[in-house]
């Protein structure tokens, strides 16, 4: 029988925390330095899936006690800040070879009637609350009750350890193709590695580290001339600061609000092909078309265009890293002035088009640190009265993530949705993150529960942009 051991008090002398990693990187721990109450720095996501044909009343407990009985951990699941060792912060890892499963494996079900509206709720309110950080910084609750008889997974592991781009990167390594195939690893679990490796590739030394960025540092100044041609003289790129003041940039209170839905993928492909656009473009459209309608539904559609901030990875599309952060800032004008859909998209399309230009020519270091330049003045929005009396650097993220292109299974359940949810920041209340899921697109919209009322609304906005722009689209082939 399986014994688990309970710790009269989470902060007691005998859990055996052990340090593994000497230091903490910059990027990893100011998500710890800049976290409070009202801005919890976590990412999420909601997977629903639907059971085996021959899953039986008990399907969800057999599983959860299945997993829980597993070994299989991946290293970054064990990973709780150090002790800091002065008022600054976290400066290090420290891992805890004592973590106590069931508490970060949690099973609920859902209060009647168990319709998407109450999972949705409840993944709101799970979505506000804090990691504990004298534990592992993550939490997964397996949900069931939904009337239609699906299952659940809400998930959500601190910024610090995996962007988001981390984290599905790292769900996708957990499913499987094969709807027979009954091993697969538990949420924080790993597939074993054709070479047998550990998690990770081995660190560089420092003085080969040390090298290379003093390398890429002495290109910034000719990359910083770069942007400022670009800027000022080509008038080709949108700089921080030059988005309008809206009811989404305020002060943001704790709660959170989600929403979720799913749109077909071939709906967008073919607006995309028809615009001689990327399929990216058309749902930064479809947000612009969505956000003018909630905005002028909300009697706050400013004369200005908004500006969306869209995150970029940086990573090698051959990278096998599912930890970390390791992400760029393209600021993208959204031109919810325009009435017209298609001229929307065009305005969009430029955007983009110019500023991943740029971004190509630069290295991964130097687009960071110019990234940097982009999201800076959200470093100082907790100074109180700063968020009120300046103008945002931009209006809202909106962030595409790669997903899985073909239908997945987990233990024999086929995933039927993966929808993000994200962080929200003193000054941005609103993100709109979402990921191809096979033949589909599946969005997480993210609110403050204070400052963004009737968020479900926004969905069906999206819903009208997408046929919007499907009839412009149609019109300008006529």
């Amino acid at each position: 029988m399986r014994k688990l051991w309970h710790p009269a008090c989470p902060h007691a002398a005998a859990r055996k925390v052990v340090p593994t990693m000497p230091f903490m990187p910059v990027t990893d721990s100011m998500f710890l330095l800049v976290e409070t109450r009202e801005h919890p720095m976590h990412v999420g996501g909601l997977q629903l899936f639907k059971k085996p044909e021959d899953a039986g009343p008990d399907y969800l407990r057999d599983l959860r006690r299945k997993l829980l009985d597993s070994d299989n951990m991946r290293d970054v699941f064990r990973r709780r800040p150090a002790r800091p060792v002065n008022t600054a912060g976290h400066i290090a890892w420290a891992t805890d070879n004592d973590l106590e499963l069931d508490y970060h494996f949690r099973h609920s079900a859902l209060p009647q009637p168990g319709r998407i509206r109450e999972l949705l709720e409840l993944t709101g309110r799970w979505h506000g609350t804090l990691l504990d950080r004298h534990r592992p910084l993550w939490e997964i609750h397996l949900v069931e009750g939904l009337q239609d008889g699906r299952f659940a997974i809400y998930s959500k592991i601190h910024h610090a350890l995996m962007d988001g781009v981390s984290a599905l990167r790292h769900l996708q390594g957990t499913l499987s193709d094969d709807p027979a195939d009954l091993d697969c690893p538990p949420p924080w679990g790993s597939r074993p590695k054709p070479d047998g490796g550990r998690d990770g590739k081995a660190s560089p030394s420092i003085l080969s580290t040390f090298g290379k960025t003093v390398n890429q540092l002495a290109g910034i100044a000719p990359a910083a001339m770069k942007v400022a041609r670009e800027a000022f003289q080509e008038h080709t790129l949108t700089l921080p600061a030059q988005a309008p003041k809206t009811m989404l940039n305020v002060p943001i209170g704790g709660a959170r609000r989600f929403a979720a839905q799913s749109w077909s993928l071939d709906r967008v492909r073919k607006v995309a092909t028809a615009a001689g656009v990327s399929r990216n473009d058309v749902v930064l459209a479809m947000c612009s078309g969505a956000l003018r309608d909630y905005l002028i539904e909300q009697n706050a559609l400013p004369d200005a265009p908004l500006i969306a901030m869209v995150p970029v990875s940086l990573r090698r599309k051959d990278s096998g890293d599912a930890a970390g952060n390791n992400i760029g800032a393209l600021l993208c004008n959204l031109a919810t002035q325009l009435t017209d859909p298609a001229a929307r998209l065009a305005t969009i399309n430029a955007s983009m088009r110019n500023g991943k230009k740029l971004f190509s020519e630069l290295t991964p270091l130097q687009t960071l640190l110019l990234s940097g330049i982009n999201v800076a003045q959200l470093g100082v929005s907790p100074i109180p009265g700063f968020v009120n009396n300046t103008k945002p650097p931009f209006n809202l993220v909106i962030s595409n993530v790669p997903g899985p292109r073909k239908q997945m299974y987990w233990n024999g359940a086929s995933l039927d949705g993966i929808y993000p949810a994200s962080v929200l920041l003193d000054g941005q209340a609103l993100n709109i993150t979402l990921t191809s899921n096979g033949d589909n697109l599946d969005f997480g919209v993210t609110g403050c529960r204070r400052s963004v009322p009737h968020l479900q609304r926004i969905l069906t906005h999206l819903d009208t942009a997408l046929a919007e722009l499907e009839h412009a689209v149609s019109l300008g082939r006529s």
